[in-house]
């Protein structure tokens, strides 16, 4: 009778969770992102609905810095900037941190202002993460990992840049060659939910320009 009872108990324990994937394909490489839906529901969410929607295909990465991280997801290969789907809230208070090869979601100095631009991290970057729930201190959501690719993104960040223009405003850090995103979509498989990150270190800001 004691092995029936735990064998109905093993077969009512509820399964792993698993974390939607993602594929980046872009002019350099293919790049795999795994999303933590269960640490950010609301910026994976938002993140996918801009996936199914198709919003960053044929779009850039329009910001490229040495040594801290790639950005895009906001501007087309013309570098004019996409309207987007109203704001997400800030979800940097989930425990996750900034570490090489997380992806977070780039905003302006208003804490909750993402909307579809993201940025992969290149290095640990502990100044970005969230410390207090102040507009200086609220930091940036990560959302997910890079499972596959990370060769790429270290690639795409070794890209020439310099001053440039983005929706006709001056910018730096723009790439003198566009690096395309040519489409990003979901993956079938799934994996179990993996633990997060520990602290790390930093530099500048990702912003939606």
């Amino acid at each position: 009778m004691r092995w029936l009872l735990t064998l109905c108990a093993l077969i009512s324990l509820p399964a792993f969770a698993a974390n939607p994937l993602v594929k980046v394909e872009t002019s350099k490489g293919d790049i795999v992102i795994e999303l933590y839906a269960d640490k950010a529901p609301k910026s994976v969410a938002n993140f996918l609905q801009y996936v199914d929607d198709g919003f960053y295909n044929g779009t850039v990465f329009h910001r490229i810095i040495d040594g801290f991280m790639i950005q895009g997801g906001g501007f087309d290969q013309q570098y004019q900037q996409k309207a987007t789907r109203p704001a997400v809230e800030n979800e940097a208070d989930n425990g996750l941190i900034n570490r090489r090869g997380t992806i977070a979601m780039a905003r302006t100095n208003d804490p909750h202002s993402a909307t579809a631009q993201f940025f992969i991290n290149t290095v640990n970057n502990s100044s970005l993460d969230h410390r207090d729930k102040s507009q200086r201190g609220w930091g940036y959501t990560v959302f997910g990992r890079v499972t596959k690719g990370l060769g790429i993104v270290d690639i795409i960040e070794k890209s020439q840049t310099g001053s440039g223009s983005l929706g006709g405003y001056p910018a730096r850090d723009v790439p003198r060659d566009a690096i395309v995103i040519k489409t990003v979509s979901r993956v079938a498989e799934a994996k179990p939910a993996a633990a997060p990150a520990k602290k790390s270190e930093a530099d500048a800001e990702p912003t939606s320009k």
